[in-house]
């Protein structure tokens, strides 16, 4: 869709760069894993932010709030039109907003969490969390379980969630689109996208990437641990569940333009958001 909106763009005159917001699409060598843009789709787009760590290095949303606004400030300095595209949903913040951050916990503590989850399960730890602060987190999201929990362990008062207000703080003035899709067909599109991932070499890069000692955050990716196992299922489930917490995360977003794009093509869908950018004066 980005590449679309671009080619509209370009059409008018406009010089537009893809920004990435995905936490894996970072790492050099996960490129297949991560879904990152094809050379083809960045020989039609420019996009940055994409495959420029280590697989063995850590990376977290504080790096990439400076490396994201830093490109957004200088692209639009020089007249460019940045496309913030991408799936993580902190990421996307940090590029767009001024995130809270809280400092790294000592490593004794976050391994004792992570190794609790691991033996117990994430919905196990998602009840000693602070009544207020597991309303906003889902009883499976183990990272965020394991984010929380360890501030809270280590005596610091961890972010409220405030997925439904950093909107309203944007430091840019930005048209928020957010794509919906009938939930079947999206289903049946994310298990045949999984199935070409496997074809393409999604597990290889897994097995390289654990071979090479892939670091914590790398290991995040979604479906790496599956694939290490073989287990393709598990793969789809992963991502169908992932898809199901962005779609609650989006829709409590404040300003977000919701598009329902069942049943049409790239253009037509294109079209109305640069439709929608020109409304906004953006």
């Amino acid at each position: 869709m980005a590449i679309a909106v671009a080619d509209l763009l370009r059409g008018r005159g406009e010089d537009v760069v893809a920004v990435s917001c995905d936490a894996i699409q970072v790492y050099r060598g996960l490129e297949t894993l991560s879904g990152a843009a094809t050379p083809a789709e960045r020989s039609r787009l420019e996009h940055r932010l994409v495959g420029f760590v280590e697989v063995t290095g850590e990376f977290s949303a504080g790096r990439f709030a400076t490396l994201a606004q830093a490109e957004i400030d200088q692209l639009l300095a020089e007249g460019r039109r940045p496309i913030v595209v991408g799936g993580t949903g902190l990421y996307l913040q940090a590029a767009l907003a001024d995130l809270d951050l809280r400092p790294p916990v000592p490593a004794e503590l976050r391994a004792e969490v992570e190794g609790e989850i691991a033996e117990r399960g994430p919905e196990a730890l998602h009840g000693e969390l602070d009544p207020d602060l597991a309303a906003t987190v889902h009883p499976r999201d183990g990272k965020r379980i394991a984010r929380v929990l360890e501030l809270q362990r280590a005596g610091m008062d961890p972010p409220l969630g405030s997925e439904g207000l950093w909107t309203a703080k944007l430091r840019r003035p930005t048209l928020l689109v957010g794509l919906t899709i009938d939930r079947e067909q999206l289903a049946r599109r994310i298990d045949a996208r999984v199935e070409e991932m496997v074809a393409a070499g999604a597990a290889q890069e897994a097995h390289r990437a654990a071979e090479a000692g892939a670091s914590r955050t790398a290991r995040a990716a979604l479906g790496f641990g599956e694939l290490l196992a073989d287990d393709v299922e598990a793969v789809k489930r992963a991502h169908r569940g992932y898809a199901r917490r962005q779609l609650t995360w989006m829709r409590k977003m404040r300003g977000v333009e919701l598009i329902d794009r069942t049943g049409r093509d790239d253009g037509s869908v294109a079209e109305q958001i640069v439709d929608r950018l020109d409304e906004n004066g953006a």
